[in-house]
């Protein structure tokens, strides 16, 4: 029998783990010598660099709708607490050093979280869709992605309405599963997020136009079965474009997937691999 890990003996002992990685990751923090961004703006930058929305009620399989509602209120508490941000050259932003840690005092309800791979009630839920949106936009800039968390290896729920290729979310847990970027340029950028009836809002903005725009792209997706289980293949690319000629002057992989899919899979067209 495989030996648990010490998180995994009991409730006791694994909330004495996250308090450990919670402490390691101020810890960490406090000396690493990184500058966070903190100053915001209500002045919106001149340049729009892009602009993107999301869904927030979304059909997730058998997950119930009042935990979409309650991920709507949980995104309307964090959208203030990032929005306006500006990222100046030099600087790391930090989703939780903005949005800080999420619990009932402050407002947060139960919303959907993922934890071990399924998808359970957890306060604060949501938040992924909100550093979703952020990677999203992140990724059509020059800016370095330092910290980003899969939910490695699975395909939780099938497809509703997706706009963005699959294996381009994230994972976050407050505080030791964080999302950060850093600026390396020489242009301050800004974010600015809002929530409506029905979507989250996002705009990445700068004080200046960027050099190149950014084109992300999935090729050659498909279901495989591989001894009895099925998986979403796939690769997702970044193709770096010269607005001046419109030649991609180079094209990155950014994700390779091939993650288990988790939810009914006759309706989706599968090959076999030997």
């Amino acid at each position: 029998m495989k030996r648990k890990l010490f998180c995994q003996i009991s409730p006791t002992t694994y909330r004495i783990s996250v308090q450990k990685c919670r402490c390691m990751r101020h810890l960490r923090d406090w000396t690493s010598g990184k500058t966070f961004a903190a100053e915001k703006s209500d002045e919106p930058l001149p340049m729009l660099i892009y602009r993107h929305k999301s869904l927030i009620r979304r059909k997730l399989g058998n997950v119930h709708m009042d935990l979409q509602e309650n991920k709507a209120v949980n995104l309307s508490l964090a959208a203030p607490k990032v929005t306006g941000i500006l990222i100046r050259p030099g600087e790391t932003f930090s989703f939780w050093h903005l949005v800080g840690s999420l619990s009932p005092k402050k407002g947060y309800l139960e919303g959907l979280a993922i934890s071990n791979g399924e998808p359970k009630r957890g306060t604060g839920g949501g938040m992924c869709q909100f550093t979703n949106l952020i990677h999203w936009m992140i990724l059509h800039t020059p800016l370095q992605i330092v910290e980003h968390h899969h939910h490695d290896g699975l395909d939780l729920f099938p497809d509703f309405n997706r706009q963005i290729p699959f294996g381009t979310g994230t994972s976050i847990v407050y505080n030791y599963l964080d999302y950060r970027f850093y600026n390396p340029t020489d242009a301050t950028y800004q974010l600015i997020v809002y929530v409506t009836d029905k979507y989250l809002c996002g705009e990445l903005r700068a004080d200046k136009a960027q050099k190149y725009t950014y084109h992300i792209l999935s090729e050659d997706e498909h279901f495989v079965e591989e001894n009895g289980i099925v998986y979403r293949c796939g690769e997702v690319y970044r193709r770096i474009i010269d607005p001046k000629t419109g030649n991609c002057i180079e094209k990155q992989l950014i994700r390779s997937n091939h993650a288990r899919v988790l939810y009914d899979t006759s309706h989706l067209t599968i090959t076999s691999r030997s």
